[in-house]
């Protein structure tokens, strides 16, 4: 792996507290890296500071700023360090180097403000004698340097307790009895000799773990320094200071509830504004989404794709829930839907569900894929090349080669989707290839562009009678009778006729080996024969027929009758001679 990426994963580890990984990653990272890198000494220094391991955090600052002098950040990390052996003059120092190179820089000016409080703490509490002897700024700096507790100031836990003595007396008291090790240190500094016992050996009464005193929670969170200075974030290249992350996210969630107002208000310069202060404080890529939210109502389309790049972006290096990520990516297709880019934003809707799937953006995905395919269609269409393909078509046709006449029929089509004639050619050659449903659906469509297009009637007929669809055949026949006769003047009858009448002759049809008795008890169980002669109007034609043969041409007059009276002649129900 590449220093990139293991420092990547140390930021990850560092997310998730769990600092001892982040410090092995941050090392492999520095070997890996082909040149000293300040930022990744200052992220060890700031796991190691987050494990009250002080003293290793000042060695790693150290060497930050020995490799890069003119970075405020790693100064505030020396005086972090500092602050936490107790080396109140050297944290100061660090902290004012700071603010010489960053005048603004808060972390630093936190850290000050932490060491001005803690100082006032030792003066302020009353000590109970306690306070002469932990009083010195420099005590930390001394017992290290006293051979008979320098090995006691190796226990992280030990230096807490001390910082908390130091900054309460009276409260120390009773820790002092409880922490053979502060007597011990007490004595020291009195200059009485105990005779105390091996610094290894009194360790060793210690729990094993170092990082969990056998403490109970309480005492736990006494024995931290109440004023450890509380870093601020960096960059997106550093991690973030545990100290500062929570008051940090608090103030950028307040400047987010602040855009959020304003945004309703449609104050969106402003609004932009405070979103790019909460990212600044706190790098969580809610804000930039919600900047780009202005953006978009703004109607700075160009901006709000800029700002959803840059969360992506940053959102893969600090690996930001999903759900952040995929709302970035839906932005960006909102933003260039709004641009009339089909194609971008059918592609970044996408992106979007791949990251997290939400009905919203698959309608959006899918109405966008619709509207391409729309405008595409749109811009292929041309009446001189759909006359043109329709010639060809013609041409297949007439030299009976019917897959290039679909071909080109089909071609004609999208070049003139609103001709009729495109999908009434087309059904007549796919009745050819004996594809009568397809043909049956083209000239559905013909009959939808133009009811007035009687062939297209005719070509249906003919592919529902392939089909053996007689009561379909005389519906279709029915309706085209009606449009020629009120259009065309009865111009296309003789055809019609003939071909209703082959329909219903073809019917009722005897089956091969059907004797003709067979022919009419399947005939009589016919469900629409049936229907005819349960009709009480048709019992009432019929029998009146019986008497008077003439009266059947006067009902002959009504389409509906007429075509009743027909079924039961071509059923052989009614005999015309």
């Amino acid at each position: 792996m590449s220093a990139e990426e293991h420092k990547a994963q140390g930021n990850k580890y560092f997310a998730a507290k769990d600092f001892d990984k982040a410090i092995e990653e941050f090392t492999k990272a520095i070997e890996a890296s082909p040149e000293p890198n300040h930022v990744l000494y200052s992220n060890r220094s700031g796991s190691h500071a987050s494990l009250k391991d002080f003293s290793k955090a000042l060695e790693d600052a150290q060497k930050c700023v020995e490799i890069n002098s003119s970075w405020a950040k790693g100064y505030n990390r020396v005086g972090a360090a500092h602050y936490g052996l107790g080396n109140y003059d050297d944290a100061k120092a660090a902290y004012s180097k700071a603010l010489e190179l960053d005048p603004g820089n808060a972390m630093a000016q936190s850290g000050l403000s932490s060491i001005e409080s803690a100082e006032s703490s030792q003066y302020s509490q009353p000590d109970m004698g306690l306070g002469k002897i932990f009083l010195d700024p420099q005590l930390i700096s001394k017992l290290k340097a006293n051979p008979k507790t320098a090995e006691l100031m190796n226990d992280p836990d030990l230096v807490a307790k001390l910082l908390q003595i130091q900054s309460n007396p009276q409260a120390g008291m009773s820790m002092m009895f409880s922490e053979p090790r502060l007597m011990t240190i007490m004595a020291a500094l009195m200059g009485i000799d105990l005779n105390m016992a091996d610094p290894e050996a009194s360790a060793s009464k210690e729990p094993a773990d170092k990082s969990e005193p056998n403490v109970t929670p309480e005492s736990k969170s006494k024995s931290e320094p109440k004023s450890e200075p509380k870093p601020t974030s960096e960059v997106s290249e550093d991690v973030e200071d545990v100290e500062m992350e929570d008051s940090s996210k608090v103030q950028a969630e307040e400047l987010k509830a602040k855009a959020n107002a304003l945004y309703k208000q449609r104050k969106f310069d402003e609004a932009i504004e405070q979103y790019n202060k909460a990212w600044e404080l706190h790098k969580d890529i809610t804000f930039l989404n919600n900047r780009a939210a202005a953006e978009f109502e703004k109607g700075d389309y160009d901006a709000a794709i800029a700002t959803c790049e840059t969360a992506i972006e940053e959102g893969r290096s600090i690996r930001a829930d999903y759900k952040l990520i995929a709302k970035s990516f839906a932005r960006l297709g909102n933003s260039y839907l709004k641009k009339d880019d089909l194609e971008s934003a059918a592609k970044y809707f996408d992106k979007s569900l791949t990251e997290h799937r939400t009905p919203e953006v698959l309608s959006k995905l899918r109405t966008t894929q619709k509207d391409i395919k729309t405008r595409e269609a749109l811009l292929y269409i041309d009446p001189e090349k759909a006359e043109q393909a329709r010639l060809e078509g013609k041409e297949f046709f007439t030299n009976a080669d019917w897959p290039n006449a679909v071909k080109a029929y089909t071609e004609m089509i999208k070049r003139a989707p609103e001709d009729a004639r495109g999908y009434s050619n087309r059904a007549a050659a796919l009745a050819k290839l004996m594809s009568f449903p397809d043909a049956v659906e083209d000239c559905n469509k013909a009959i939808e562009k133009d009811p007035t297009f009687i062939r297209a009637y005719i070509r249906k007929a003919n592919a529902q009678l392939a089909m053996k669809e007689y009561s379909q055949v005389l519906d279709t026949l029915t309706n085209a009778r009606e449009k020629d006769n009120e259009l065309n003047s009865g111009k296309n009858s003789l055809e019609i006729d003939q071909l209703y009448n082959k329909a219903l002759s073809q019917r009722f049809l005897a089956i091969e080996g059907e004797t003709p008795e067979q022919t009419m008890e399947r005939v009589s169980r016919d469900p629409e024969i049936v229907s005819i002669l349960q009709d009480p109007v048709m019992q009432g034609i019929l029998a009146q027929a019986r008497e008077n043969p003439a009266a059947l041409q006067d009902h002959m007059r009504n389409p509906n009758i007429s075509k009743k009276i027909n079924t039961l002649i071509a059923a052989g129900v009614i005999r015309t001679r």
